[in-house]
């Protein structure tokens, strides 16, 4: 199975590896990962005054802080069956695409488990993954 993993640095996204390595047999051993990174995209009114490679940098670095330690987390449990997929723009927009491109079989989010209440007044990543998918989508709170 194709498992796409979004991270985002935060520790909903921690606790959503934990509970991938704690059951590790289930989604882990055998199965190929794809862990999605998602940079919100700078505004065209910022990007248009700087060059490509300043931005091609800022999207490197921003996307290092929350990979490196991933792949560190990985390589401390001898996981080597991953891809990575980096990218810009909207969070859920560019899960949606990166799975479809990738043809997951399952998406697993870490969600900050906000509720109805919080989810009317922010919106929410996970509310628009799984609204906006037919692949399978497990949330980890």
């Amino acid at each position: 199975m194709k498992i796409l993993i979004a991270v985002d640095g935060s520790a909903y996204t921690q606790k959503a590896l934990n509970y991938l390595l704690a059951n590790r047999a289930m989604f882990v051993d055998g199965h190929e990962l794809v862990i999605v990174h998602v940079c919100t995209g700078i505004s065209g009114h910022v990007a248009r005054h700087l060059s490509k490679e300043v931005v091609d940098e800022y999207y490197a670095e921003e996307s290092a802080k929350v990979l490196d330690p991933v792949k560190a987390l990985f390589a401390q449990n001898n996981l080597s069956n991953f891809t990575i997929d980096k990218r810009h723009g909207h969070a859920a927009e560019e899960i949606l695409k990166s799975a479809t491109a990738a043809h997951a079989q399952l998406i697993v989010l870490g969600t900050h488990g906000h509720g109805i209440f919080g989810r009317a007044l922010m919106g929410s990543v996970a509310t628009k993954v799984i609204s906006e998918t037919d692949t399978s989508v497990l949330l980890v709170q």
